[in-house]
């Protein structure tokens, strides 16, 4: 399997048109000179042909399947052609893989939300099994025999009666004028060869070779580079600019004010970079320059005394809190958090009289295009957009900012530009997960029964901080969920498994506070409450109990729960992106200090496309979870942030990852989220098991300020 580091359209028309010259043009993968299309066969004039949107077979047998979605490191590029050629029967050796370039063609082309396998699945699957269909029809009409005798493998065309078969290769050409099916039989999973195996990233040794594939490593001959002075606090504007001294520096062509920006071009990023440190900038406020201190009292303020918007209300709440048996009340509170990517923020713009020319690394490529569309008033058929590989994106690169910016230069300065940001840019003016606070409570009656609930939640730009829908949810008789919204100057988006990343922990952390109040054992409280929901339900339940049900027991039973010595477990459970998954974390006292060793997780995410990457994005996700649980903060002092880079804003180590065990239900359903459902419940099992090795409760993040570390 290989694939190219080049996202051109117009290589990949090269490789899978008609030429007219009879030869196949296609791509030295592994050589130095990959971006450069070699003669690699002379073939006939047919060369390759192009069976739908996602694939096209070459007449020497060669399939090139297209990947829509950007790919920032969940292994899209890999899953989506397995898909395609399961269906296709293909040889997975002779399978290439390129990055398609934005196309209407594709329909969603976009990373985020856990949705791309969910939302392709059929389409991918349904492009491979017509282009089958057309290939058996073509050796059928060869054979003249009839098509129901003849099947497809491993690149061949097999007529089971005669044993005769013909290479894709050998039928491309006939092939490609077949009709197309109006509707098309898809492969029963009991005959999948390909889906649900590990398979290795295709990028894997371009990666490793340090070949081209970022956004940091597009060059374009004669293109400038651009660095932009923003406000290092949100909340101020510029007053005056003295570029004198920038501009006069080596390299630099231009200094630009435009907006709140101020842009050093020149012909390289070292040149700028260096005479942007000589900008003289004064700032104004323009708003409340705010502080972590004054986010903290607004926060719990809020929680007494803002006015609520009601998400979810069944029964009589008041009621029976009133005449509870017992009531149990808690807080929890998140920092803001930075998305961090390793990659930072960059772009290409070229923005000409006869259209816009984009390429870079976007999570919404789509969204980007629109926004320039509507930025510098040109017709999006104007805009051609190419992505690049992204080095994470983590809910950063849904955002555009980078992107319009980059356009917005190009159009005033008159040439290619590539705008680079720094990790202090980013850090210091990007957007970030929202700070939020929580209050539940917690009604129970005379025999440890949860009869009453509700959470409050508070954000700081963070819409509705709730998941209102969730578990326990339509298991309670008496539930109250409702929301409040603080206005700040400071910007914020998506951040992995938007609002349940901490959400999760907090729901989580908090029953198994009220199971200990109960006298029940936290694994059985919520199976208890499950079954309560399945047999009594109360409201409307949105989210499948069979399934959270299985990935609670089997993880109980995976991990060995409440039957191990010398360690101190954890459990949590949560549903996000249509999957689910259940982990056991266990701790241990090392020279009197919590040490996480290890975390058990099953995931019920439907049909696991590529093994390897499955467990890649479960173990990715709980490491995210757990480190930034940990460590993770973003601070503001007078509406700057307090951390600016790697040294400040602490991550996991790598010492510091615990092992990670995974597991996977298969319930024979179509594909579900994968990408960002094992982060969620990794803070909440995590948490309850240091709180079972040291009787103290973590009801703020990161863990590492609270004082079970401090005291220790």
């Amino acid at each position: 399997m290989s694939k190219s580091n080049t996202t051109s359209r117009r290589d990949f028309l090269k490789l899978s048109s008609i030429t007219g010259g009879g030869l196949l043009l296609g791509f030295s993968w592994f050589g130095s000179d990959a971006e450069t299309p070699q003669v690699i066969k002379k073939i006939p004039l047919s060369a390759t042909i192009g069976f739908n949107s996602y694939l096209s077979i070459s007449t020497d047998g060669i399939i090139t399947i297209l990947s829509p979605n950007p790919e920032l490191g969940q292994n899209i590029m890999t899953s989506f052609p397995m898909i395609v050629a399961e269906e296709l029967d293909a040889d997975w050796t002779k399978v290439k893989v390129l990055q398609a370039p934005l196309d209407k063609n594709f329909d969603r082309q976009v990373t985020g939300g856990s949705g791309a396998v969910p939302h392709s699945w059929k389409r991918l699957r349904t492009a491979g099994a017509t282009a089958r269909y057309m290939l058996i029809q073509a050796a059928a009409k060869q054979w003249n025999v009839s098509p129901e005798e003849c099947s497809a493998s491993n690149g061949f065309v097999i007529h089971s009666t005669s044993g005769k078969k013909l290479g894709f290769g050998e039928l491309s050409e006939a092939a490609s004028r077949m009709p197309a099916p109006a509707e098309i039989k898809l492969k029963d999973r009991k005959d999948f060869k390909i889906i649900g195996t590990a398979v290795k990233n295709v990028a894997n040794k371009s990666i490793t070779t340090g070949k081209p594939l970022f956004g940091m490593d597009f060059y374009r001959k004669g293109m400038l580079f651009a660095m932009i002075q923003r406000p290092e606090a949100f909340g101020t504007k510029i007053k005056s600019v003295d570029f004198a001294a920038a501009k006069a520096m080596p390299g630099i062509v231009d200094v630009v004010v435009f907006k709140n920006n101020v842009a050093v071009v020149g012909k390289s990023t070292w040149e700028v970079s260096k005479a942007r440190k000589l900008l003289k900038i004064e700032y104004e406020n323009n708003g409340t320059l705010e502080s972590t201190e004054d986010h903290n009292k607004a926060l719990a303020t809020l929680l007494d005394t803002g006015t609520p918007v009601v998400r979810r209300k069944n029964g009589d709440v008041e009621a029976v809190f009133k005449s509870a048996a017992k009531i149990i009340k808690s807080e929890y509170q998140s920092p803001f958090l930075s998305h961090a990517p390793l990659e930072p923020m960059n772009f290409f713009a070229d923005v000409r009289a006869d259209g816009v020319e984009l390429v870079g690394p976007t999570q919404t490529p789509g969204g980007a295009r629109n926004e320039v569309s509507k930025l510098l008033n040109v017709p999006e058929d104007k805009i051609t957009l190419e992505l690049t590989r992204l080095g994470g994106g983590f809910g950063r690169r849904l955002k555009n900012d980078y992107v319009t910016e980059a356009a917005e230069l190009s159009s005033i300065i008159k040439a290619p530009v590539k705008v680079i940001w720094t990790r202090e840019d980013d850090m210091g003016g990007g957007t970030y997960r929202p700070s939020v606070r929580y209050r539940f409570e917690a009604a129970l009656d005379s025999n440890g029964n949860l009869v009453g609930y509700k959470c409050r939640g508070v954000g700081i730009n963070a819409g509705n901080p709730t998941r209102e829908d969730n578990f326990p949810s339509g298991a309670v008789e008496n539930l109250l969920i409702d929301s409040i919204e603080y206005k700040s100057p400071i910007t914020t988006g998506p951040w992995r498994a938007p609002t349940t990343n901490f959400l999760a922990f907090a729901e989580q952390a908090f029953l198994d506070e009220v199971a200990m109040a109960a006298g029940k054992d936290p694994i059985q409280f919520r199976l208890e409450l499950l079954q309560k929901a399945r047999n009594a339900p109360t409201g409307p339940i949105k989210y499948n109990i069979d399934r959270m049900e299985t990935v609670i027991k089997t993880v109980a039973e995976k991990a060995g729960w409440g039957n191990k010595s010398g360690v101190f477990q954890g459990f949590s459970v949560y549903f996000s992106h249509s999957s689910y998954v259940a982990q056991i974390c266990e701790v241990a006292m090392v020279a009197g200090k919590p040490v996480v060793k290890k975390i058990y997780a099953v995931s019920d995410c439907g049909q696991v496309v590529n093994l390897s990457g499955a467990r890649q994005q479960v173990m990715g996700g709980i490491v995210d979870g757990y480190g930034h649980a940990m460590y993770g903060k973003i601070s503001f002092k007078n509406g700057a942030t307090e951390q600016k880079n790697f040294n400040t804003y602490r991550l996991i180590r790598m010492k510091e990852i615990p092992e990670v065990e995974t597991f996977f239900i298969d319930n024979g359903i179509d594909p579900t989220g994968l990408g960002e459902p094992a982060l969620p419940p990794t803070g909440g099992a995590v948490a309850n098991a240091i709180f079972k090795a040291t009787g103290k409760r973590l009801k703020n993040q990161p863990f590492i300020e609270e004082d079970v570390f401090k005291s220790i």
